[in-house]
């Protein structure tokens, strides 16, 4: 006899729960958009969160979130190294790491110094963060996860950094997956497709620019920052323990179409 129906997100809250309670995560970029998504999903599994914000009105907003509200927030540029180093120094343990900390700048990357600062940003802090949490992630058996895009298999005209950026990402996933392994840690990385976050919302506004991303998009529609999250989960989870120096392409079948 079939039992009741039991929905998608309550099975995998309730499979998460089993592995990520307790467990402390640290989401940069975690106050809004995908790393929001992906911290408000570690918080549901029991986990202990931390995020980080770049700015005052981030910490704040994160305050006033329902769920956000049970993380710690701090404050970090992660171009700065010192104050990485500070943050990571007050953890006394830390299990996985989510890098999602990222800027894009439509239209003004072919600019070489906002090129520069968008690479410092997304590329180099990614860096910066794995560096300084790998003594605490070898001490746990820890995981990373990185944030690539699809960008990291597609140029993008308006966007050379954002793209040259996620593309380095994908080659430091994998490089770090070899570096890292003797340490325990895997390192994978998520790479999304279209996803409804402020850092989209004026190509959602614009019937012109979004329909043709929905009509090449197999199962028709935007993502939502929860649909990342399952990947996230798994990839962080004793069932990957195989699986490291992946990117993992969650997109509705953009690329394949």
């Amino acid at each position: 006899m079939d039992g009741p129906a039991i929905s998608r997100e309550t099975a995998s809250a309730a499979w998460a729960s089993i592995w990520y309670a307790g467990k402390r995560v640290l989401v940069t970029g975690g106050t809004s958009g995908i790393g929001a998504g992906i911290a408000r999903g570690f918080i549901e599994a029991g986990a202990d969160v931390s995020v980080t914000g770049v700015g005052d009105a981030e910490i704040a907003a994160a305050a006033t979130d329902p769920v956000l509200n049970k993380a710690r927030a701090h404050q970090l540029d992660v171009r700065d190294s010192d104050a990485i180093k500070s943050l990571i120094g007050s953890f006394d343990g830390l299990d996985v790491l989510v890098n999602c900390a990222g800027v894009i700048r439509r239209g003004e990357e072919l600019d070489p110094d906002v090129f520069q600062s968008v690479i410092d940003i997304n590329l180099n802090g990614a860096m910066r963060m794995c560096a300084a949490a790998r003594p605490l992630l070898a001490s746990s058996n820890g995981a990373i996860v990185n944030l690539a895009s699809m960008l990291s298999f597609f140029g993008g005209g308006l966007v050379p950094a954002y793209a040259a950026s996620k593309g380095g990402i994908s080659q430091l996933t994998k490089s770090l997956a070899i570096a890292y392994a003797g340490d325990g840690i895997r390192v994978n990385a998520i790479a999304p497709g279209w996803i409804q976050t402020p850092l989209t919302s004026a190509l959602q506004a614009d019937p012109a620019r979004s329909q043709p991303i929905l009509d090449r998009t197999p199962l028709g529609r935007w993502g939502k920052p929860s649909d990342l999250l399952g990947g996230v989960l798994y990839l962080c989870s004793p069932t990957a323990s195989f699986v490291t120096g992946t990117v993992l392409v969650i997109d509705g079948g953009y690329a394949i179409a």
